[in-house]
């Protein structure tokens, strides 16, 4: 049967149009082959050079001027053993700065290297900085609270290190030794040699556990006080010391599982936080003045005061407000020194027997006011306990007209936010004997379920279900980290900081490992999840990362930089957030950045400049993922000694 065109026969001029119309075609590609094996043969001659040239340029900024060779090793040892797509990817230093540009605010000439700030400047905290803290008001030692540079105080340059500075000792050696020449400082292995708290030995420094209050050590301390509380059953994570000198409350008490945050003011006496971190135990350097302490309510299950000379009775007791509103519903307040046992101590401490007995009597009447129970007195220690709800409290209200409870705050602030005069409410309960905002989970298990802040709804956005998500995600990424640094769970790393913890899920997934970790909350992020953190037994603090930290430099080993850039780079300058993080990192210390490329790419642009090694890598999901991991090591280098210090 013959086929039917419908409209009729194909006319001629159809046919020859068909036939022009092919043989253009067949034209074309013709030329396309032909300009193809073309290139293909005028580039053959150099793809073997330029192949090389890539090759030795990720080599080349592995190592960098002044740098030692384990800091480039720590580079190019970093990549995994194992033979993929992804690993094999992550070798060859793509060159993304043509395609991939951004405009994030940086200072100077990307080719300039940035200068050794003096030596001076060894032990420089920019917001704890005694010559500008000295300008500011003395009154409740408003001067020793953080005042940070001005924008032309700002200092482009690196901070030294002393000039025979060592690796600190592993823990748990470090808990008991430091190396002098890294902290050189003998004042308080004078001042406080009959409380035992610092030994000069040789080289080193040594710990012996001692305390103003604690003679016979922080571990027999730590004992008597488990008689009194259970400190070993799990029931007790977080602990705040106020006032910690060189932290050996926080130290012994990690033999217990219980993580403190060690907290004391830049003072006259060197470096006593300096010495805490260099012991690896968590400290940061603060003061209660006027302003909240730089954590959320209800964050900590204990807070110790050791003759931290606080004047916990004065102010209409805002001081001891501002522990309540930190600690957890059931919590507990230990306090020992002044006016504690003053019977016994009372010639010692050149006060009257009246003068000690007003200031116990004035603070147990703030404590009461608090509706705070007084659980027991014994020797040189009185142990308080806040309520587990307000239910009672309330009623308490038309006894105790003062402090009265705060109305429309939020609890949680704690950046630059003055302290108050009222109490902070806790969450509504259905009953009396209900904890507020919740009941923990005893640790370990607390670690990975779900906190109550999360179970309640009162994060938003925040579901069960992405918790236990985010628990997975970063199980997985810690787990890539390994091969990245194969030194992770080596005891190379103590120190850590998350400078974007979100839920704290890298610190959790590192809790089996000899490290502790410094969760850091952004301030003025849009979820404030802080509380999530400590409710997981972790602890952690909120930073404008437009601002230094308030910590000695030299303090960390390792640094993890989750999208902080992508946040920071239309606040402020990202050159001197890399500056600060060069500052707080031990040298030959780990930075891994996630981000972006095109944020990465001028992260490393400036880390280039400040003698660190670095490298772009893949992503865990492979090399597809648009985000990207920059690992970095500071390189080993000291500042010089002055010709007074050679003498």
């Amino acid at each position: 049967m013959a086929k039917d065109y419908g409209g009729g026969s194909p006319k001629h001029h159809q046919l020859e149009a068909k036939k022009k119309r092919l043989s253009w075609i067949l034209g074309v590609c013709g030329l396309c082959v032909l300009f193809y094996v073309l290139g293909a043969w005028q580039n053959s001659g150099s793809s073997s050079s330029s192949s090389l040239y890539s090759r030795s340029e990720v080599y080349n900024k592995a190592g960098c001027e002044n740098g030692s060779p384990s800091a480039t090793n720590a580079i190019t040892k970093s990549i995994p053993s194992t033979s993929s797509s992804s690993s094999s990817s992550s070798q060859i230093s793509l060159d993304f700065e043509a395609h991939h540009s951004v405009g994030i605010n940086e200072s100077g000439d990307n080719a300039q290297k940035i200068p050794s700030c003096e030596m001076a400047y060894s032990e420089y905290t920019p917001c704890q900085y005694p010559p500008r803290s000295r300008k500011f008001d003395r009154k409740m030692l408003k001067y020793r609270e953080r005042h940070c540079p001005e924008k032309n105080e700002l200092m482009m340059c690196l901070i030294p290190a002393p000039p025979k500075y060592k690796n600190p000792f592993k823990w748990p050696q470090s808990r008991d030794y430091a190396w002098y020449d890294n902290i050189p400082h003998k004042e308080l292995s004078i001042e406080k040699a009959v409380q035992n708290w610092i030994q000069v030995e040789g080289d080193r420094f040594r710990f012996p556990g001692g305390g103003t209050m604690f003679p016979r050590g922080a571990d027999a301390y730590i004992d008597d006080i488990n008689k009194l509380i259970p400190l070993t059953d799990g029931s007790i994570r977080t602990a705040i010391d106020t006032g910690c000198g060189v932290a050996s409350f926080g130290a012994y008490l990690l033999k217990r599982n219980i993580l403190t945050m060690s907290f004391a003011p830049r003072d006259t006496h060197e470096a006593q936080v300096q010495f805490a971190l260099e012991r690896g135990v968590p400290a940061m350097i603060g003061i209660m003045a006027t302003e909240r302490i730089p954590y959320p309510a209800r964050a900590f299950d204990l807070a110790h005061c050791s003759r931290c000379l606080i004047p916990w009775n004065k102010y209409d007791g805002m001081y001891l407000i501002e522990v309540d509103r930190v600690l957890r519903p059931g919590g507990y307040w230990i306090l020992s020194g002044p006016p504690i046992h003053w019977k016994k101590y009372w010639r010692g401490w050149e006060r009257t027997q009246e003068d000690l007995k007003k200031e116990q009597d004035s603070i147990e009447d703030v404590a009461k006011r608090l509706c705070w129970k007084k659980v027991v007195e014994q020797g040189d220690l009185a142990i308080f306990q806040k309520p587990l709800n307000h239910v009672e409290c309330k009623k308490s209200r038309e006894i105790y007209k003062t402090p009265h409870i705060c109305k429309s705050q939020d609890a949680d602030a704690a950046w630059y936010k003055q302290m108050e005069t009222c109490i902070t409410p806790l969450p509504e309960v259905s009953s009396s004997n209900e904890v507020a905002g919740g009941a923990l989970e005893k640790w370990p298990e607390r670690a990975l379920a779900v906190p109550p802040r999360i179970s309640s709804g009162s994060v938003p956005g925040v579901s069960a279900e992405k918790f236990e998500e985010d628990n997975k995600l970063w199980k997985d990424r810690v787990t890539h980290y390994k091969h990245l640094i194969n030194s992770l769970s080596q005891g190379r790393y103590r120190n850590v900081m998350d400078m974007n913890a979100y839920l704290g899920g890298f610190a959790a997934a590192l809790v089996k490992y000899p490290v502790w970790v410094m969760n850091v909350i952004p301030a003025g992020s849009d979820q404030d999840t802080l509380g999530v953190i400590y409710e997981r037994g972790l602890i952690g603090t909120y930073q404008d990362w437009c601002e230094a930290f308030s910590t000695y430099p030299r303090t960390y080993d390792l640094i993890h930089a989750a999208n902080v850039f992508s946040i920071y780079q239309d606040r402020c300058d990202i050159t001197y957030i890399l500056l600060e993080m060069d500052r707080i990192l031990r040298p030959e210390g780990t930075v891994i950045f996630r981000d972006t490329v095109e944020v990465l790419v001028k992260v490393q642009s400036i880390t280039d400049r400040m003698r660190w090694s670095s490298q772009i890598m893949d992503h865990e999901g492979g090399p597809f993922n648009p985000e990207k991991i920059l690992v970095a090591v500071k390189s080993y280098w000291t500042g010089e000694a002055s010709t007074q210090q050679q003498h």
